[in-house]
């Protein structure tokens, strides 16, 4: 346990720093957005790209894996939505519940931290659970969310207008170049090399930091007080019953003849066990949504996650690295 928390303790103490930076005024509120931008389209996706280039490309876009992780996290939000939706919860707010339910931080988060824990092998697992939440799991929520909007009949309209959306994010495209680069052998060198690994370095320190700061703006700006019941059962659907079923669902599919090995099985279930994307509260925002419910579901989550992810990882890599 001692060699996980070596590990994870740090990543998340990153984070609780970018939140008292926030709340003790150390980074100016107005800089988050900033903040915020330098991550989402200069450093993280020049780790993505690094990550991708010596990826594999079949590693990348395994059918196996995506099959799997979009069919779990396509279960778990039809559970969540019909478990959460009452006259307190409209179909909206249902929606971006199970959005957070769904979406682990795998961008911000799980990327650096999985291939802490395991290795570089772990980027091309965690890379289609980055794609398949980016195209298939926040579009679908989007589009649900934005069809009681809509109204009937609207559902195509909000799905395409949530597909156009996602492709406008930078994620995927950096994703997309670092495929072609592993595809065809071409890799920057020289000063653009450089350039690229600074900003990858970047990346992972100031997407922690950022994420305690955008959690203690979502808090601030929240629309006004949810009571527990409304969002901590959702937090722990994102942090048991996520890795349970992607686990679960993993093992039965390995056992019916689905190629994927246990570390790739190893890998999708501790990506289901991260706590929830935190960028999922200014979609909400935008949408009109209680953005204050869906910033304390991530809260919650992100903090239970330490002592929740940390155990999972030992209980899971501990048998791994004995065989």
């Amino acid at each position: 346990m001692q060699a996980i928390l070596a590990v994870t303790l740090p990543f998340f103490a990153l984070v609780l720093c970018g939140y008292l930076a926030a709340s003790r005024g150390v980074l100016a509120e107005s800089a988050i957005p900033g903040l915020n931008g330098f991550v989402l389209f200069f450093a993280l996706p020049c780790l993505l790209f690094r990550f991708g280039m010596n990826t594999p490309v079949l590693e990348l876009l395994n059918p196996a894996m995506l099959g799997l992780y979009v069919g779990v996290a396509l279960l778990l939000v039809v559970l969540t939505i019909r478990l959460t939706r009452s006259s307190r919860v409209d179909l909206k707010n249902a929606a971006f519940g199970a959005l957070v339910a769904a979406f682990p931080n795998t961008g911000f988060m799980g990327v650096p931290l999985l291939v802490a824990l395991l290795g570089p092998s772990a980027a091309g697992p965690v890379i289609c659970t980055v794609l398949a939440d980016l195209f298939v799991t926040s579009s679908l929520c989007v589009a649900i969310a934005s069809s009681q909007d809509a109204g009937p009949g609207r559902g195509g309209a909000a799905l395409a207008q949530a597909l156009r959306g996602a492709l406008s994010n930078p994620l995927p495209w950096s994703i997309a170049l670092g495929i072609l680069a592993s595809a065809t052998g071409l890799h920057p060198l020289g000063p653009l090399a450089t350039v690229i690994r600074m900003l990858a370095d970047a990346a992972s320190p100031v997407a922690l930091f950022t994420i305690g700061a955008v959690l203690w703006r979502s808090g601030q700006h929240a629309q006004q007080r949810t009571p527990l019941a409304l969002y901590l059962p959702v937090a722990l659907i994102k942090l048991i019953l996520h890795p349970a079923l992607a686990l679960g669902l993993g093992l039965l599919g390995r056992r019916l003849g689905l190629p994927l090995s246990e570390f790739q099985l190893l890998v999708l279930g501790l990506a289901a066990a991260l706590p929830s994307a935190s960028n999922v509260s200014l979609l909400a925002e935008r949408y009109g949504a209680d953005n204050g419910r869906v910033a304390r579901i991530i809260m919650a989550s992100t903090v239970l996650a330490f002592v929740s992810f940390s155990t999972l990882a030992w209980l899971l890599i501990r048998p791994a690295a004995a065989q």
